[in-house]
């Protein structure tokens, strides 16, 4: 019996248009690295953006040791804000439909997400969403000690509902590392969703129990 589901926000339940990505490329060129929108997607995606940052310097620059990634990390969170001034930002399509769906049948609903507490309630603010109506609980980046993969945000929210088997848990998400998190929660299922930063290609090198491309097709699935 499923008795919370887990869902990522940027690219799984909300469309920021990848505002956030496209703001660390911003931040990575600026300081003199020539990476591209789709290196920051492969190697950031779901993770916390300062671990995003010294992913895509690892990877993808000369920079092997990361040691630029706290002064990129620092223009990241200015030009964030820039950009929130004027962001637009809209659910991906059917998310408050089945959120109402599944909390009427007695699931919890759970936002979890790699950035931290105060851009995610910054999404939330602009989707008109609210924690005890639109859904029930709403983990960060910055409430647990250890980000994706590790299971922390996972077992934080079980904890907040007495819910001590992970497989009466779903987590999904729109990258492989979402995939990864839902695993190493013990999760019953791990779904991938192609609505975001991830192909349905990238996210099978996770072996997601599903790889769906709608939010409904959950309901549908066992």
């Amino acid at each position: 019996m499923i008795k919370m589901i887990v869902f990522d926000m940027a690219g799984t339940t909300v469309n920021e248009h990848n505002v956030v990505y496209k703001t660390v490329q911003q931040a990575i060129n600026e300081q003199g690295y020539p990476v591209t929108l789709e290196q920051v997607l492969a190697e950031g995606a779901g993770k916390e953006k300062l671990q995003a940052i010294k992913s895509v310097l690892e990877t993808y620059t000369e920079d092997k040791l990361a040691a630029d990634a706290p002064v990129i990390f620092e223009r990241f969170k200015i030009l964030l804000e820039q950009a929130y001034d004027s962001l637009e930002v809209t659910e991906q399509p059917n998310a408050s439909a089945l959120f109402e769906k599944l909390r009427k049948e007695g699931v919890k609903v759970v936002l979890n997400t790699g950035y931290q507490r105060n851009t995610a309630e910054g999404l939330i603010e602009k989707l008109g969403w609210e924690a005890g109506r639109d859904f029930d609980a709403l983990v960060t980046a910055s409430d647990v000690p250890r980000n994706r993969p590790h299971p922390d945000m996972i077992l934080h929210a079980m904890q907040q509902f007495n819910i001590a088997d992970g497989k009466q848990v779903v987590k999904v998400g729109d990258s492989t590392i979402d995939i990864e998190e839902g695993k190493n929660a013990g999760c019953g299922l791990s779904i991938g969703i192609t609505t975001g930063a991830h192909t349905s290609e990238q996210l099978k090198h996770a072996s997601p129990d599903y790889i769906i491309g709608d939010l409904m097709e959950i309901l549908n699935l066992s």
